[in-house]
């Protein structure tokens, strides 16, 4: 039988220096990531000898408490036990990232929280979570965990492992009042570490946010939380047409208030612009060492003032070598 503690053959099997190089690689070749300017700096946290499913989730709290770091972001990935060939769906953590918030559709198909995760939150509910007696909109996801051979597992995250941010705005004190925050930070935790002949399954990693990631996408998103209507309402602005720009300016003071709150609460954010900057030195310190970049154009330009960034202004490399970071079907 399949064991979620499956080794390599030692001959096959890197050392945790060997796998620490191929996880920076994959963030070198991801052509979806902005930040790869720092892809040097990656920590890796070695967890292939976890076992068990409260092994998993024990490491992937670990992974939270180090990268979190107080504020001071880490860039970091935990790596476990590879699948063993490629029949076997491996460990498999089920959420999209570490920290997500509940979406809950009702019965006349109201959503309340993030319409991203209604889907997942059901199937999490359906395997016995207990959402909080009073639902909110900002209520944490379990983690659920699924090792090979055995039904999956939830996991209530601790409170000390995930740091909050409440979102405020430095000119306008009635964004308070709109009861908006987000977590610090972004754990993708549904992709496979595919290199050197293995699949790691289950290899949760993380960097900063981008402000835009937050206040344009999850919170502006008409899909998401698309709370730009609400801003411009307060704010004044005539929403009768979309000539008024009022999308524009209530998002602009959504990204400033995101920003402002990170920067306010001690935490690591980077704004759109020095993004994009720091990815063009990227591309030429790769130019320069006559590597090409690999990139997604649509991912890589920033969802606001995109032409007024660097990135937006030429394309990108369309190979995807290995090392990589590879998506995966979906656990649930």
């Amino acid at each position: 039988m399949k064991t979620a503690g499956f080794q390599p053959p030692a001959a096959t099997r890197p050392s945790s220096t060997e796998l620490a190089d191929l996880a920076r690689l994959a963030w070198r070749n991801h052509a979806r990531c902005i930040g790869r300017l720092f892809w040097q700096s990656l920590e890796l946290l070695d967890a292939r000898a976890a076992s068990s499913s409260h092994d998993v989730f024990d490491a992937c709290v670990h992974h939270l408490r180090h990268a979190t770091n107080g504020g001071r972001i880490r860039s970091a990935i935990t790596v476990f036990a590879p699948a063993v060939d490629e029949d076997d769906r491996g460990i498999r953590i089920w959420n999209r990232q570490l920290v997500r918030y509940a979406g809950y559709r009702s019965h006349n198909g109201e959503i309340l929280g993030d319409p991203a995760q209604v889907d997942f939150t059901r199937a999490a509910i359906e395997l016995g979570w207990r959402p909080p007696a009073e639902r909110g909109s900002f209520d944490i996801l379990p983690l659920v965990i699924g090792m090979p051979g055995q039904a999956p597992r939830i996991f209530e995250l601790p409170h000390d492992a995930v740091l909050e941010v409440p979102i405020v705005h430095p000119e306008f004190p009635w964004f308070a009042s709109l009861g908006l925050k987000w977590h610090v930070l972004p754990v993708v935790s549904d992709m496979a570490l595919v290199g050197g002949g293995l699949r790691y399954t289950a290899a949760p990693f993380s960097g900063f946010y981008m402000g835009t990631e937050i206040a344009s996408r999850n919170l502006g998103d008409t899909d998401r939380y698309n709370r730009l209507p609400t801003i411009a309402d307060r704010m004044g602005l005539d929403r009768r047409s979309r000539s008024t720009l009022w999308k524009d300016r209530a998002l602009v003071e959504l990204n400033t208030a995101v920003l402002h709150s990170f920067d306010l609460a001690g935490v690591t954010i980077v704004d759109h612009h020095t993004a994009s900057r720091q990815f063009m030195q990227h591309v030429r310190n790769e130019e320069s060492c006559g590597r090409e970049v690999p990139g997604d154009w649509s991912w890589l330009v920033p969802p606001m003032a995109s032409s007024a960034c660097p990135v937006f202004h030429r394309y990108y490399a369309d190979s995807r070598p290995e090392p990589a970071f590879v998506a995966q079907p979906s656990a649930w």
